[in-house]
């Protein structure tokens, strides 16, 4: 006697290899059109019984649990993991998004925007003819196939349609007066979270783990692979110089490092991820004066190289203000790069050093941001690596007056750190560290920008 089908039944829960991305897991039969319904809220196929929704907003726990609610009034069973039910229910907010004034429901509409755009692309819907870098971040021309051109603005959850034109000309031209030398042919590499979302829409839960890593060797290769020690970084830094001293800021999110004359600041970001900044440098000529100078480095920036930046802000050379930066200045602070043979261009208001062979990294100087004030939105020198300099797998930052013995610090470290290395601090040029705990009398530390916090 033949047995009756299985009812079907879903299965909700976090994907493993990216912590907002959710996997639908897929039991009894019909299957087929269970996977036709829970496409229509964003999930893909990674076989017959799995799929998993993967988006660059990081929205998947509310659009799951919409998602879910329309399969249950369908009369299908749903379930929802306690673990992707607390993502659910946890209130966030994206830190110092760039539309303060929305709600959190209005910014959610703005990321789904972004989204449907990513789709489209990702899709073929819209085909991207040029890119450029506006100094602050990404911008494109494409034209819908069944449908007008259009300029967009910004990355991941922040891409947003600029303008509209009737036609693909017009578009193309507009863009090219806009951007100038800037414009490169062709959609722009893709971000960090996009990646990311790409590898969970392709791979099953666990399948990363199970595949062995590839040898690799190189410049950037060998960086790479100390690139997720941050945390530990953090804490070797403190322990090896006793005049900073650790601070935990009101939510939990960041920790302020202050050297004791309150006139050098480190934040670091313990949830920044990718390309967002994981630690801001700030010098100061007194503890209520403005800035001097700045930096900022990636979360994905390799370990070492922010170790050589933290060590060499640590000594003398980094107090005080920086010299005028002259030709001399520039030279002295490259001369490592110039050593080891990396290739020096000079376009427009650019002048750029290119690692040699095939590893993709340099440092570039923009002379037009040399006259903005310490904090002005545009770095005066960018040490970076991976793709291309205007988009990155990892960058510092640096404003115009970071001292030079700092900058070039760094450009050895990146020149010569061509052998993966084991996290060690390097000695330590001051006593021993002494463990301090948050006082109330202590200013402030100067506003930084944190990335998202829950």
């Amino acid at each position: 006697m033949p047995h009756p089908e299985a009812a079907p039944h879903i299965r909700l829960g976090l994907y493993q290899e990216r912590s907002s991305a959710v996997a639908a897991t897929i039991t009894g039969t019909p299957t087929r059109a269970i996977q036709a319904l829970l496409t229509i809220h964003g999930f893909e196929s990674l076989d017959e019984q799995t799929m998993v929704m993967a988006r660059i907003d990081r929205e998947e726990p509310h659009y799951a649990e919409q998602a879910a609610r329309a399969l249950r009034a369908e009369n299908i069973t749903v379930d929802i993991t306690p673990e992707l039910r607390e993502e659910i229910d946890t209130e966030w907010t994206w830190a110092n998004h760039p539309m303060p004034w929305c709600s959190r429901e209005e910014i959610r509409e703005v990321s789904n925007d972004a989204q449907k755009i990513y789709d489209d692309i990702r899709h073929g819907r819209l085909i991207i003819h040029a890119h450029a870098h506006d100094g602050w971040t990404t911008v494109a021309v494409g034209t819908y196939r069944e449908g007008p051109s259009i300029h967009l603005h910004g990355e991941n959850h922040l891409r947003t349609e600029s303008m509209r034109y009737d036609n693909p000309v017009e578009a193309i031209t507009e863009f090219d007066r806009l951007y100038g030398d800037a414009v490169r042919p062709g959609p722009a590499p893709a971000t960090s979270t996009e990646l990311e979302a790409e590898r969970a829409r392709t791979s099953l839960p666990g399948a990363a783990d199970a595949q062995p890593t590839p040898a690799t060797t190189g410049l950037v290769d060998a960086h790479a692979a100390a690139a997720g020690s941050h945390e530990a970084l953090l804490d070797d830094f403190l322990e090896s110089h006793g005049e900073w001293e650790k601070w935990r800021t009101w939510d939990d999110s960041s920790t302020v490092a202050n050297h004791e004359s309150l006139t050098l600041r480190a934040l670091f970001d313990h949830e920044a991820q990718g390309r967002d900044n994981k630690w801001t440098l700030a010098a100061y000529e007194t503890p209520v004066s403005e800035r001097l100078w700045s930096a900022t480095a990636t979360a994905s920036t390799p370990a070492e190289i922010v170790l050589a930046m933290l060590n060499s802000a640590a000594s003398e050379s980094a107090w005080g203000p920086s010299a005028s930066l002259t030709e001399t200045t520039i030279i002295e602070a490259t001369r490592p790069l110039a050593d080891a043979g990396w290739k020096q261009t000079i376009e427009g208001r650019y002048i750029r050093w290119d690692a040699p062979g095939k590893e993709a990294a340099g440092i570039q100087f923009d002379s037009f941001a040399v006259g903005q004030r310490p904090d002005g939105p545009l770095p005066t020198w960018t040490v970076w690596g991976g793709n291309t300099v205007h988009q990155p797998t990892w960058a510092l930052e640096l404003s115009a007056h970071v001292p030079a013995p700092l900058l070039q610090d760094i450009a050895f470290e990146l020149a010569e750190g061509r052998s993966v290395r084991s996290l060690q601090p390097i000695p330590p040029r001051g006593p021993a560290l002494r463990t301090a705990q948050a006082d109330t009398t202590v200013p402030p530390p100067a506003p930084f920008l944190p990335g998202r916090r829950r």
